[in-house]
């Protein structure tokens, strides 16, 4: 544990945090910046004596849960969190789930993209935003409820069941699925996914039963379109880690009948399946 960095750190986060971001009222006498010692310890639920200690370089070492409401307390994001923790001599617990927010850079580069279709998913395969290339190719998800806007859950359980030909990417999906439920063990939207499958799809159950674990990277996507029939791509993936995210990029090798669709597609980018 080293105390001096943390309690240094600790006095840097207060005088950071707007009483008002804190739900507290600010008043027009106010001195210091940010909040006061009695008002992060009410917000962490710890004793004033015991916080001020702390940024005297001379308090016990807090245990995970104090590190935790602290962190809460003073409004950190994940990797000051992180930082707290190992100031503490402790290593931070799994982050609570994958973000649903989709950051406005990553939503400038779908739009940038104006010739490949491009979507962000979450950790349980929940999209999470689109762009018009990716309308075009498969379809709206926006006319669709949010509840049917999962992937796993229409490759298992859609209206037309689980397609032969897609065997392997399902096999890729339950394996990355598997893997984002133990990075993420008290995330309810993926044990809720999870039970809800294990109810409707025996194919899901026996892949999930098989216990294979990896994360989805790069492969080949092959996509049925209702117009240009079978078409092949290569599915890259870049992964926005501290999202719990990724962003999928369609791209077809030139010269292909893949990639010809693409560019009819460009043309007529309101062309929805």
């Amino acid at each position: 544990m080293d105390r001096v960095q943390l309690a240094d750190f600790l006095k840097s986060r207060r005088a950071r945090v707007a009483p008002a971001d804190a739900g507290i009222d600010g008043g027009s006498r106010r001195r210091t910046p940010g909040l006061r010692r009695e008002e992060v310890a009410r917000l962490a639920g710890i004793s004033v004596d015991y916080y001020a200690r702390l940024e005297q370089a001379r308090g016990p070492r807090p245990s995970r849960q104090v590190l935790g409401a602290l962190g809460r307390a003073l409004r950190l994001h994940d990797d000051e969190r992180t930082y707290l923790f190992q100031l503490a001599g402790e290593q931070p617990g799994p982050a609570a789930g994958p973000s649903p927010h989709v950051s406005a850079g990553i939503r400038h580069l779908l739009d940038r993209l104006d010739d490949t279709p491009a979507f962000v998913i979450d950790a349980k395969y929940e999209l999470l935003a689109w762009n018009p290339m990716a309308v075009a190719l498969m379809g709206d998800p926006a006319v669709l409820m949010p509840e049917s806007r999962n992937m796993i859950w229409n490759l298992f359980a859609g209206p037309a069941g689980l397609d032969a030909s897609l065997s392997e990417f399902a096999d890729e999906c339950v394996a990355d699925l598997r893997a984002a439920s133990v990075r993420y063990p008290a995330d309810e939207g993926i044990q809720s996914l999870v039970a809800r499958l294990r109810a409707a799809s025996p194919e899901f159950v026996r892949r999930w039963d098989e216990h294979r674990v990896s994360v989805r990277r790069a492969t080949t996507k092959r996509v049925t379109h209702p117009v240009h029939g079978e078409l092949v791509f290569d599915c890259e993936v870049l992964d926005i880690a501290d999202a719990g995210q990724k962003v999928i990029f369609y791209t077809a090798a030139a010269g292909s009948h893949s990639a010809w669709v693409l560019c009819s597609l460009r043309r007529q980018p309101s062309y929805a399946v």
